[in-house]
C-alpha cells in the first residue's frame, strides 16, 4: 500500500542527525529524548497488523484478580508503618487544564472548598507522614506544558511534611501524516511551536524516571515500591490494605506489579481491560482491537473490567526491565489536526501496558470508589457536592448518601469551562437524593437548590432557565419557558 511504501522511504531516509534531513535538529534535545524517540519510531514503522490476535485472548485466571474484600479482611500487621517508609507516591502530572478552559496544569484547578488537586494530594500525604511517622514521598511527573508553572506552585508546601521530587517526561516531536516527517523546524515550544511537540504518553515514566537519576536515588534511600495513579483520579489514595497485600506476598512469588481494576459500567466501555494472554496479564486497549470485535471489547459481560490506572510497581524491576530493554509497550497512534487543519500522528505508550513484563503480575478489583477521575464539569459538580465528605486531603462518599453509586450527571457546553461553571451555581445542589441529571443550554441555579430522583432541565435556543433558589426538584423535566413537569 501507498502507506506501507511511504514507510519504507522513510526508513531509508533515516541517515539520522545529517543535517541534510529534516530530523537533524532534533539531536539538540537531550540525547536520551532522542534515543527514546528513535527507537519508538523505527518500532511503528516496522508494526504489521494488529497487536493482538482475538483468539489467543482469554479472560484472566481468577487467582491473578485478588477480591479488594478479601484482602481487607486481613488485620493490619504494626510493620505498616515499615511498609510505608518503602513507598513511593507518584502522580501523573503532565496534563493542562485545557479541556475544562483552564490555563496552566490541571492539577492547580480548585476542586473542593478551594483546594487544587495538587492540595489534596499533599494534604493526603502529609496526613500518613505525621500518623505513622514516616517518610512517604511525593513525586510528581511533569511534562514540558506544565513543569515550570507547577515549579512555582510547589514552593507553597516547603513547610509541609512531605518531600516532594519532579522529574520530565520525555519531549518527542509530532509527525506529519502524509510524508511521516517532523512537523518541527526547529526546538521552540512556545507560540507557533507549540504544537510541533508533545509529551508521549504516561508509559514513557519508565524511561524518564530512570532517565532522570531518581529512581536510583530512591533505591538508594530504601523505597521499594512506587504508588503510580492519575493526579486528576480523587479516589486514588494510599490504601495500607493493598500496600500490605504487597509486602506479605510469599518469597517466591514476590510481586512486582499490582493493577487496581474495577468492575465495569455502561460509562467504562472504552476502558482498558486485563486479559490472559500467552500466559501472561496483559492490557487491552481498545486501539488494538480488530474492528470487527469493538463491540465485543464494550460488552460488559464479556470484559468485566477495566484498568483504573492506579498501579504499585516494583522499582528494583523497573530498573531491570529498563536496562533489559524489556518494557515493550505496544505504541498508540494518536491522530490529531492541529489548528491550521495539518493532519498529524503522535507515537504513545501507556503505563499499564507493561504489566506483561514484570513478574508475578496482579490485577486487585477495588471498589468503585477508587475511580473517581475528574475529566469534565460534570464530574466537578460531583465532587464539589455534599455526595462527598473531605477528610485530611481525601474524599469519602457521605454516610447520608443511601445507595453507594454515583449519579449520572450530564451538563451541557454552557457548563464546560470552569469559569462559566461556577457562574452557574450560587451554590452547589443537595445532591444526596440524585439518580440522574442532565442540563442542557443557559440555565442558572440559585442558593440551596434541591435535586432529588431524575432531573432534565433544558433550555431551548435563546431562552434561559434560572432555577430559584431553594427549590427542590424531585423527578422533573424543566424546559423551555421554565414549566415545571412531573418526570
Amino acid at each position: 500500500s501507498g502507506s506501507r511504501a511511504r514507510r519504507l522511504m522513510v526508513q531509508k531516509d533515516l541517515q539520522w542527525g545529517q543535517a541534510t534531513d529534516p530530523w537533524h535538529f532534533l539531536f539538540q534535545i537531550s540525547k536520551k529524548d532522542f534515543e527514546g524517540f528513535k527507537n519508538l519510531f523505527h518500532r511503528f514503522l516496522q508494526v504489521k497488523g494488529p497487536s493482538v490476535k482475538w483468539d489467543k485472548i482469554h479472560k484472566p485466571p481468577e487467582d491473578l484478580i485478588h477480591p479488594y474484600d478479601k484482602i481487607k479482611a486481613q488485620v493490619l500487621p504494626d510493620s505498616v508503618a515499615a511498609s510505608l517508609n518503602k513507598l513511593v507516591v507518584v502522580k501523573l502530572n503532565g496534563g493542562l487544564g485545557t479541556s475544562m478552559g483552564c490555563k496552566g496544569p490541571k492539577s492547580v484547578i480548585s476542586v473542593r472548598n478551594e483546594n487544587t488537586f495538587l492540595d489534596l494530594t499533599v494534604h493526603q500525604i502529609e496526613h500518613l507522614n505525621k500518623t505513622f511517622n514516616v517518610d512517604v514521598p511525593l513525586v510528581l511527573m511533569n511534562s514540558f506544558n506544565t513543569d515550570e508553572d507547577t515549579k512555582k506552585i510547589l514552593q507553597k508546601y516547603t513547610h509541609h511534611r512531605v518531600h516532594i521530587h519532579t522529574f520530565n517526561q520525555s519531549r518527542y516531536p509530532r509527525i506529519n501524516k502524509e510524508s511521516l516527517l517532523p512537523v518541527a523546524k526547529d526546538l521552540g515550544v512556545h507560540g507557533d511551536h507549540g504544537d510541533a511537540w508533545y509529551p508521549p504518553g504516561h508509559g514513557d515514566i519508565y524511561a524518564s524516571f530512570y532517565n532522570s537519576g531518581l529512581l536510583d536515588q530512591l533505591i538508594a534511600a530504601g523505597k521499594e515500591y512506587i504508588f503510580v495513579s492519575n493526579i486528576d483520579n480523587l479516589g486514588a489514595t494510599v490504601d495500607l490494605f493493598i500496600l500490605n497485600h504487597l509486602m506479605t506476598q510469599p518469597k517466591d512469588k514476590r510481586c512486582e506489579f499490582i493493577m487496581e481494576v474495577t468492575d465495569k459500567t455502561r460509562a467504562d466501555v472504552k476502558g482498558g481491560t486485563l486479559i490472559q494472554y500467552d500466559d501472561k496479564l496483559r492490557l487491552l486497549e481498545i486501539a488494538q482491537v480488530p474492528k470487527a470485535h469493538v463491540d465485543e471489547f464494550k460488552s460488559v459481560t464479556k470484559f468485566k473490567i477495566f484498568n483504573t490506572n492506579n498501579l504499585w510497581i516494583s522499582l528494583a524491576a523497573i530498573k531491570r526491565l529498563h536496562e533489559q530493554n524489556a518494557m515493550d509497550m505496544e505504541i498508540i497512534v494518536n491522530p490529531k489536526t492541529l489548528d491550521g487543519g495539518l493532519n498529524v500522528i503522535q507515537l504513545e505508550t501507556a503505563v499499564g501496558a507493561a504489566i506483561k513484563a514484570f513478574d508475578n503480575a496482579l490485577g486487585v478489583n477495588v471498589p468503585r470508589s477508587r475511580f473517581l477521575p475528574v475529566k469534565t464539569s460534570s464530574d466537578l459538580l460531583l465532587v464539589m457536592s455534599n455526595l462527598y465528605s473531605l477528610d485530611a486531603g481525601s474524599l469519602t462518599m457521605s454516610k447520608k448518601r443511601e445507595f453507594p453509586s454515583t449519579p449520572h450527571v450530564k451538563l451541557g457546553s454552557s457548563f464546560t469551562k470552569v469559569h462559566d461553571f461556577l457562574m452557574r451555581f450560587e451554590s452547589i445542589p443537595d445532591m444526596l437524593e440524585l439518580d440522574h441529571l442532565t442540563v442542557s443550554g443557559d440555565v442558572t441555579f440559585g442558593k440551596n437548590v434541591s435535586l432529588k430522583g431524575t432531573v432534565i432541565i433544558i433550555a431551548n435556543h435563546g431562552d434561559r432557565i434560572d432555577i430559584p433558589a431553594g427549590a427542590v426538584l424531585e423527578n422533573k423535566i424543566v424546559s423551555g419557558n421554565l414549566r415545571i413537569l412531573d418526570h
